[in-house]
C-alpha cells in the first residue's frame, strides 16, 4: 500500500502531517542569526501574498448573495467573537496549562472562522453552502479589525500585543493586500480559475514558512525547555473540551432559535472553527517572534482536532433523509 493511500485509510491529513513536519525541522534546524532576518522578509510577503489571493478568490457576488441572511451571520459572529472568547478565557484560567499556553487558548479564541474548510463541511453535510461562503469571509474580513482589539482587550494582563500598532500592522499587512485583491479581481479571476491547485500551493506553503518560521524563533528561544510532553497532553484535552462545548452550543442554538436545518449546518461549521490560515499570521505580527511559536500551538491542535471532528459531523448529517429541512 502507497503512503498516500496509508494516510487516506487512517483519514490523516498530509497538510497536518507536513505542519508537523515543520515543527520537526524548526525543532533541530531552527533559522537564526542574519538568516532569520531575510526569512522574516519573506514571510512578511508571503503574508502579503497569502492575503491578497484570498481577497481576490473572494467573489463580490457570493457576498451580496449572502448578506441578506442577517439572523443567520449574527448567530455565527456572536459565536465566532462572544461566546468562543469567554470560553477562552475559561480554558485559560482552568489551572491546566502554563501561562503562555493559556494565553494561546485566549488568542486561539479571538480568531475569525476558517473559510474553505467551512464551506467544504457544509456543502457536504448538504447545508446552506451560500449562507456559509458568506458567513467565513464576512468573520475573516472583520477578523482584521476586531481579532487584534479583542487580543488587546483580553491578553493585556497576560502581556499579550495589541495596541494602534498591532492594528495598523494587521491593516498593511494584511487588509490592503486583501483589498489590493479584490481591485484586480476582474482582471485575474479568469487567471486563478484555470490555476486553482497553484493557488492552493502558495496558500498552504505561506502557512508552512510562517510555522517554520514562528517555531525556529520559539525553538531557540527554548521552546521544548518550557512545553513538557504533559502540558501538550493537558493542551490536547483543553482544546478537545472547547471545541465540543462550542459544537454542542452552536447546534442547540440554531435549533432553539428556530432555524432551519440546512441553516443550522452552515452556523455548527461556521461558528465552531478558528482560521489556521489567518492565526498562524496573525500571531507573527501581534507576538514577538520567540513567544509566537508557544502561542501557535494550542492553535494548531485545536485546528487537527476540528477537523477530524466536523469530518464525523458531516457525514452524520449527509445522511439525513430528504424530509429532514
Amino acid at each position: 500500500m502507497s503512503l498516500s493511500k496509508l494516510l487516506a485509510s487512517l483519514k490523516i491529513d498530509g497538510y497536518i502531517l507536513a505542519l508537523i513536519g515543520m515543527v520537526v525541522l524548526a525543532s533541530f534546524l531552527p533559522i537564526h542569526g542574519p538568516a532569520a532576518g531575510v526569512l522574516a522578509i519573506v514571510v512578511k510577503l508571503a503574508i502579503g501574498l497569502l492575503f491578497f489571493l484570498h481577497g481576490a478568490k473572494l467573489s463580490r457576488e457570493a457576498v451580496v448573495a449572502g448578506v441578506t441572511h442577517w439572523r443567520l451571520h449574527l448567530t455565527i459572529l456572536a459565536f465566532t467573537f462572544a461566546l468562543f472568547p469567554v470560553l477562552g478565557l475559561l480554558a485559560s484560567r482552568s489551572g491546566l496549562l502554563s501561562p503562555t499556553l493559556a494565553a494561546g487558548m485566549v488568542f486561539l479564541a479571538c480568531l475569525p472562522s476558517t473559510v474553505q474548510s467551512s464551506i467544504a463541511f457544509t456543502s457536504m453535510a448538504r447545508g446552506n453552502v451560500a449562507a456559509a461562503v458568506c458567513a467565513a469571509s464576512a468573520s475573516n474580513l472583520l477578523g482584521i479589525f476586531v481579532t487584534p482589539v479583542l487580543v488587546s482587550l483580553l491578553m493585556h494582563a497576560q502581556g499579550g500585543a495589541g495596541g494602534w500598532k498591532a492594528i495598523q500592522d494587521i491593516i498593511v499587512q494584511l487588509l490592503l493586500p486583501f483589498v489590493a485583491g479584490q481591485l484586480v479581481r476582474p482582471l485575474i479571476s479568469g487567471w486563478l480559475d484555470r490555476h486553482k491547485p497553484l493557488i492552493g500551493y502558495v496558500d498552504r506553503g505561506s502557512i508552512l514558512l510562517v510555522v517554520y518560521a514562528a517555531f525556529s524563533a520559539a525553538v531557540y528561544g527554548g521552546l521544548w525547555k518550557r512545553v513538557s510532553p504533559l502540558e501538550l497532553l493537558a493542551l490536547v484535552l483543553v482544546c478537545g473540551v472547547l471545541l465540543v462545548v462550542v459544537l454542542l452550543a452552536t447546534t442547540f442554538g440554531a435549533r432553539s432559535l428556530g432555524f432551519s436545518k440546512a441553516d443550522e449546518i452552515a452556523i455548527v461549521f461556521c461558528g465552531s472553527k478558528k482560521s489556521l490560515a489567518t492565526g498562524v499570521p496573525m500571531a507573527g505580527i501581534l507576538f514577538p517572534s520567540a513567544t509566537a511559536g508557544v502561542l501557535v500551538l494550542p492553535l494548531m491542535i485545536f485546528h487537527q482536532i476540528q477537523l477530524m471532528a466536523c469530518s464525523v459531523i458531516a457525514q452524520h448529517y449527509a445522511k439525513r433523509t430528504g424530509d429532514e429541512t
